[in-house]
């Protein structure tokens, strides 16, 4: 079944959150590291079958808010 333009630029939308979060998850201390990769990880397992358009949109914009506020958390802490 071939992907919707949309639906494709959804799924593009939710990978590049999940590697920008792994990414910014390599600045966490060693020893909460591999836990916040899991985390992350489980996130997007939870709602990887949403197939609401919608709802996918709004969880991607939750996931951004996220990651800001880890980012600046790891900033704070001089990470």
């Amino acid at each position: 079944m071939a992907l919707l333009l949309e639906d494709f630029l959804l799924r593009a939308r939710v990978l590049k959150l999940y590697r920008h979060a792994l990414r910014i998850s390599r600045r966490a201390p060693s020893h909460a590291r591999a836990d916040l990769r899991q985390i992350i990880r489980q996130e997007m397992e939870n709602n990887r079958s949403c197939n609401e358009k919608q709802r996918v949109r709004y969880l991607i914009s939750e996931g951004l808010e996220r990651v800001k506020r880890l980012d600046e958390t790891l900033d704070m802490q001089g990470h």
